[in-house]
């Protein structure tokens, strides 16, 4: 892993001269040696005692400050309380009952907020934005954009940050992603010809077009199969079983769309895939096969002038 030392170190010349910041290490030293004061994390916390400013938890052999505006009224000395521990601007440990887009080791998809010479900073939901530094930038990030980020711990400040690196992604390749094995895909971008997913946070595919009949974004997480691995290792997926596998799956769609409109759809087995798609999410290839196996079941009646029936 390379270090997150430099952003760090430009970040910090790019402050006023002048400007006192305390040093991590200093301020909170307990971080670096106590296995149970872990930030970028939930914590289930007791109150230690009350101040101007807050009240103070228990962390790990020492402790954290929950401000105020988060302190739960009536709450009493002794009593726990969730918080999510990270450190504020000044680079002391701090917790809140916020909760942020995700935590340390998740892959979550978070809008750009703005931009620096040093990095970019992403909307996770706290007060605090996320810094994915600039050595931590697959691509070029600009506000507004939604990126997949993963959430990470630099251990020697205890500082948590983000990265879009594929390598930090997808840290692995495909050798143990088996032909037809079910998979968990979050969508990692978009393109002309279809969706790239990182594929069991361990390495990347391609659901092409012809293959998804729903619209996907950034971020999203979906159960998929696979379809082939190439010989470059590129992995081809698809969101239904290949085969007949799918049928089933396919066939309680079809009956839950007649349901939720009255018994009836005006699809048929001659209607364009166009159509098809935008009631059912699914091929025409597909669609004919679930009305194939509906209709042996004795669950639909077709009526190729009008639509299929639930009978």
């Amino acid at each position: 892993m390379p270090k997150i030392t430099t952003p760090w170190k430009t970040a910090e010349k790019t402050r006023k001269k002048g400007q006192n910041r305390s040093s991590s290490r200093q301020s909170h030293p307990f971080l670096a040696r106590d296995p149970g004061a872990v930030v970028g994390q939930f914590h289930e916390l007791p109150v230690e005692n009350f101040s101007d400013y807050g009240v103070y938890l228990s962390f790990g052999r020492d402790r954290v400050l929950l401000p105020n505006k988060y302190v739960p009224e009536d709450i009493a000395a002794g009593e726990k309380i969730r918080v999510f521990v990270y450190t504020d601007s000044e680079d002391r440990p701090v917790a809140t009952t916020l909760v942020p887009a995700g935590v340390v080791g998740d892959i979550v998809a978070l809008k750009v907020r703005d931009t620096a010479a040093f990095g970019v900073f992403m909307d996770w939901g706290l007060e605090k934005d996320l810094l994915v530094p600039r050595s931590e930038q697959q691509g070029r990030m600009e506000p507004g954009e939604t990126h997949l980020v993963k959430i990470l711990l630099d251990k020697s400040t205890h500082r948590v940050y983000g990265s879009t690196l594929l390598e930090k992604l997808c840290p692995s390749g495909a050798e143990n992603i088996a032909i037809g094995a079910t998979v968990d895909l979050i969508i990692h971008s978009i393109s002309p010809i279809g969706y790239t997913a990182v594929i069991n946070q361990t390495c990347l595919g391609m659901l092409y077009n012809n293959e998804t009949f729903e619209t996907l974004a950034i971020g999203d997480r979906c159960r998929g199969y696979v379809l082939k691995i190439r010989e470059d290792g590129k992995v081809d997926l698809a969101l239904k079983q290949p085969g007949y596998a799918s049928v089933k799956d396919s066939a309680l769609k079809v009956l839950q769309v007649l349901e939720d409109n009255g018994g009836f759809s005006p699809c048929h087995d001659k209607s364009s895939p166009q159509q098809i798609q935008a009631a059912f999410s699914m091929s025409k290839k597909e669609f004919k096969k679930a009305l194939g196996s509906l209709y042996k079941q004795g669950r639909i009646t077709l009526h190729k002038a009008e639509g299929i029936r639930l009978k």
